[in-house]
């Protein structure tokens, strides 16, 4: 028998309700305003006039496309390379019988409080010969102690006796990760890939240190050139006809273009987002 609601929980409920509805407008409201302004010919608060020269002049750089295509080779080689690489470390320390296991997860907790700093990392990847290659952007950054040891968690939270069984008819250990542990580590996988591609794409630091030529830059060094160029305009009387509109356009424009492309990879990631985080953290 289903029991009536009272009056007052059902107030509750139309409270609680139309306070998170407007709680999420507001946080909507600053996107709406970025994608607004962005189309916008003036720098009113309410734009008045409608216009989509902000984008045709980010895109009518030479240099943008190219940048582009950059970006989306190092987002997808360098998301790959970091999941491969911590799936096979986090496995191997998720196996308590590991000789010296202790002391190579001390190895990965202790690069969490420390680190060697931005010149001793300028000399290593110096001294290895990735200056001036794309894989300076993958290489240095290809592990995170703090994703490995949550990977690490959720394998150990797997059934042994999955393992065993599988061991028993003759599986390697490879066979173990790539046949079982990983199809079971899905939604995990789902969710750490897209930590480590949103970081990669944003990365823009590590280029203007480790990269010279202007070939090899991501799309993020080159909207930030494009902030700084428009910015410069505006106050340049010799230059409005370059850029015939307000630079807040065009500073909005490169904020659209630089979180879309992750705006549009979320919802396909979102069902095993919360539930991949979750995974390892239940258990040690």
């Amino acid at each position: 028998m289903i029991e009536s609601r009272s009056l007052g929980s059902k107030i509750f409920d139309i409270f609680n309700h139309t306070f998170l509805l407007l709680v999420g407008l507001i946080a909507l409201l600053p996107f709406v305003y970025i994608v607004v302004t962005s189309f916008s010919a003036t720098s009113d608060l309410i734009p008045t006039k409608f216009t989509t020269e902000a984008y045709q002049y980010i895109f009518s750089a030479d240099t943008f496309t190219k940048s582009l295509l950059v970006s989306v080779f190092v987002t997808l080689v360098g998301t790959f390379v970091q999941l491969a690489l911590s799936c096979l470390m986090a496995y191997s320390l998720s196996h308590t019988h590991l000789p010296g296991r202790s002391f190579f997860l001390m190895m990965v907790l202790i690069t969490m409080l420390f680190s060697g700093g931005m010149i001793p990392t300028y000399f290593v990847v110096q001294q290895t010969g990735l200056l001036n290659s794309l894989w300076a952007l993958i290489i240095p950054n290809a592990i995170s102690a703090f994703y490995l040891i949550i990977l690490k968690n959720f394998f150990q939270s797997i059934p042994g006796e999955l393992k065993e069984s599988a061991k028993i008819d003759g599986a390697h250990e490879l066979t173990v990760l790539f046949r079982i542990v990983l199809p079971l580590s899905l939604p995990a996988l789902a969710a750490f890939g897209l930590f480590y591609a949103v970081g990669i794409w944003n990365q823009y630091f590590n280029a203007i240190l480790y990269i010279s030529d202007p070939a090899l830059y991501p799309v993020q060094v080159i909207l930030r050139q494009l902030i700084i160029l428009s910015s410069g305009a505006i106050g340049d009387s010799s230059s409005i006809e370059t850029i015939p509109y307000h630079g807040q356009s065009i500073q909005m424009a490169v904020i659209v273009v630089a979180t879309l492309p992750i705006i549009i990879l979320y919802p396909f990631l979102q069902k095993h987002f919360a539930k991949g985080v979750l995974l390892g953290s239940v258990k040690g």
